[in-house]
C-alpha cells in the first residue's frame, strides 16, 4: 500500500459532506514495537491513533487534539494525541497481567479492556481555549463511542470505521457540514452516503489504498482526493526536559535513590527512551553556577 502513515481529506461534489481517511504503519509499530503490549491492547491502541489522526483534521491553528479512555479494567488509560501537523504519540497503562490468555491474544472490545469507562476528546488550539468532550463509553466498538461523541458533543452527523492489524492501523471518516440545502435534500444524500460506507471492510481499509477504498465504495459518486498529508511518531521528551522534571523532585530524594540504586533512571512513558542520572550528575543539577538552578 503506498498509502502509508499519511491523512488524507476527501469532498463529495455537489454534497454537504467531508471525509478524511488515513493509514498508519510506521507511526504506529514505532509506538508499540518498544512497549511489548498484549496484542488484543496493541490493536486497540492502533485504533486510537488512527481516530487521532482523523480528528486532527478538525485543527485549523497550530494545537493538538487528543482522545482518551480512563476504566477500571486490565487497561487503566488509554490516549493518543495528533498535532496539526501530523504529529502522533500515544500510551497505553494498565495492569495487563489481568488479562486471559484469549484476552491477551485476541481482538477484544472496548468494554471489555476498560471495563466501566468515559471517552474523553480534548482539542487544544495553540493560541486560544481548550475543548473538552466526555462521553460515557457505551458500545465495545470505538468507531460507534466516537460517532457518539459526535452527536452529543459536536452535533454534526459523522460516520467513523477504524481498523487494525499487526502492522498498520486504518480509519475513515464521513461528515456533513452546515448547509443551504433544505433539511429534505441533505437528509437524503447523507443517508444515501452513510448506507455506500457501511460497506467497508476492515481488511479493505487495511490493505488497499486511499483512491481505491474511495473507489470500492463510492465510484457513483463525484469525489475529489485531496493531498496527502505526512504522518509521523514524534515525542518531545529530552535529557534537559528530564532533569527539569527531577529537580522538581528535589536533591534530597534523588540521592536517595542513587543510594539505593546507584543511578538516577528515567524512562519516558512514550517512546521508551531511557535517561540515566549518576550521582555526580544529580548533584550537578542543583549546583547554581553549573546546574538548572540558576
Amino acid at each position: 500500500m503506498k498509502d502509508q502513515d499519511t491523512l488524507q481529506r476527501f469532498l463529495f461534489d455537489g454534497t454537504d459532506t467531508r471525509g478524511e481517511i488515513t493509514t498508519l504503519a510506521s507511526s504506529y509499530q514505532k509506538m508499540v514495537v518498544s512497549k511489548n503490549y498484549p496484542t488484543s491492547v496493541a490493536l486497540l491502541f492502533g485504533e486510537f491513533l488512527a481516530a487521532a489522526s482523523l480528528l486532527s483534521s478538525s485543527l485549523k491553528y497550530p494545537g493538538i487534539v487528543s482522545i482518551q479512555a480512563s476504566g477500571n479494567g486490565p487497561i487503566s488509560m488509554i490516549m493518543a494525541e495528533c498535532s496539526q501537523g501530523q504529529q502522533l504519540r500515544g500510551i497505553v497503562r494498565g495492569h495487563f497481567e489481568d488479562l486471559t490468555s484469549k484476552q491477551w491474544s485476541e481482538r477484544q472490545g472496548v468494554s471489555a479492556l476498560l471495563h466501566k469507562s468515559t471517552l474523553a476528546i480534548t482539542v487544544e488550539p495553540e493560541n486560544s481555549e481548550r475543548y473538552q468532550g466526555i462521553v460515557p463509553i457505551e458500545s465495545d466498538n470505538l468507531s460507534d463511542c466516537l460517532e457518539y461523541y459526535f452527536e452529543q458533543s459536536v452535533q454534526l452527523p459523522t460516520k467513523i470505521r477504524l481498523a487494525s492489524n499487526e502492522t498498520c492501523a486504518a480509519g475513515i471518516l464521513i461528515q456533513q457540514i452546515p448547509s443551504s440545502q433544505t433539511m429534505t435534500e441533505q437528509q437524503h444524500e447523507w443517508q444515501h452516503l452513510c448506507t455506500l460506507f457501511a460497506t467497508i471492510k476492515s481488511g479493505e481499509q487495511l490493505e488497499l489504498s486511499h483512491n481505491d477504498q474511495l473507489y470500492r465504495l463510492f465510484n457513483e459518486e463525484n469525489v475529489r482526493l485531496f493531498k496527502a498529508q505526512r504522518l509521523s511518531f514524534f515525542c518531545s521528551c529530552s535529557r534537559h526536559r528530564t532533569e527539569q522534571a527531577l529537580v522538581s523532585l528535589g536533591i534530597e530524594e534523588l540521592l536517595e535513590t542513587c543510594k539505593e540504586q546507584g543511578q538516577v533512571l528515567i524512562t519516558c512513558q512514550f517512546c521508551a527512551e531511557k535517561y540515566e542520572f549518576t550521582k555526580d550528575q544529580v548533584t550537578t543539577m542543583f549546583n547554581p553556577s553549573t546546574g538548572l538552578l540558576h
